[in-house]
């Protein structure tokens, strides 16, 4: 993975977390905003990201757009009941809404994590590629891995709305503001390394497994496929005095080796 993918990648972690967290502190202490209002304005850039990449790309990201909404949302609750840890409370509805929808997707039978997760294991190589599509073709283990990791990180998303929204309500306003973000990174960490280790990695060997036995195939076409081999059973004598052979013949017979 080059550097400038890398950077293209950190770019919107950066938008989404250093910029709310950042900002609010800045609005609040060095320009003397409420609570409610520096919460409402540190999230715009977030949310302007989010309608400038739809734009940009001319698709619509149901991910994105299902974030925005849910900001959106709470701005506007938050405005009208005037309370801030609604505002914070929201965040943790982002990541309910999603949870809900992968696993709804898996239901579907069509997880919504296998687009996030596939680049990373093709890295780009068309090999893979066709491998992943025999894979997804014919083998049971590496459909119930896919389903697996999506499962994870519905499941997981779902524990931090859980965390978040405790902590909204029961917690300062000040602590959750940086802590929410820390349960977030927390959950991420969590997910990485379960889905890895149940899907991922197990995904992973049983494409690199598919490859190499694509190129063994490919460089030698007889490698996997199975011998033609013609066993051919000899008559018996007692067939062949029956039949009328020769003693001469049956002596010959009984000095062949197959």
């Amino acid at each position: 993975m080059t550097t400038n993918t890398k950077r293209a990648k950190l770019a919107p972690l950066l938008v989404d977390v250093a910029v709310p967290v950042g900002g609010y502190y800045l609005l609040k202490d060095a320009f003397g905003m409420s609570t409610l209002a520096a919460l409402g304005w540190s999230s715009v850039v977030p949310a302007l990201r989010t309608v400038w990449s739809a734009v940009r790309e001319r698709r619509l990201n149901v991910l994105a757009a299902l974030i925005l909404f849910v900001n959106v949302v709470g701005l506007l609750l938050s405005l009208v009941a005037g309370d801030p840890r609604l505002m914070l409370a929201k965040d943790s509805g982002v990541s309910s809404a999603i949870g809900i929808g992968i696993l709804v997707s898996v239901a579907l039978g069509r997880p919504m994590m296998t687009e996030g997760m596939k680049p990373w294991l093709l890295k780009g190589d068309a090999a893979r590629e066709a491998a992943w599509a025999r894979l997804v073709a014919g083998s049971a283990d590496f459909r119930r891995a896919e389903k697996v990791f999506s499962v994870v990180w519905g499941v997981v998303l779902l524990g931090e709305c859980v965390v978040r929204v405790v902590g909204a309500y029961t917690l300062p306003v000040d602590t959750m503001v940086w802590l929410g973000n820390v349960i977030m990174i927390a959950a991420m960490v969590v997910g990485f390394l379960v889905s890895g280790a149940l899907a991922a990695g197990p995904m992973t060997r049983m494409l690199l497994a598919e490859t190499s036995r694509a190129d063994r195939t490919a460089t030698d076409p007889t490698a996997t496929a199975p011998t033609d081999r013609t066993t051919v059973t000899p008559p018996s004598a007692s067939a062949l005095a029956v039949a009328g052979a020769a003693p001469s013949d049956l002596e010959k017979l009984s000095r062949i080796h197959l």
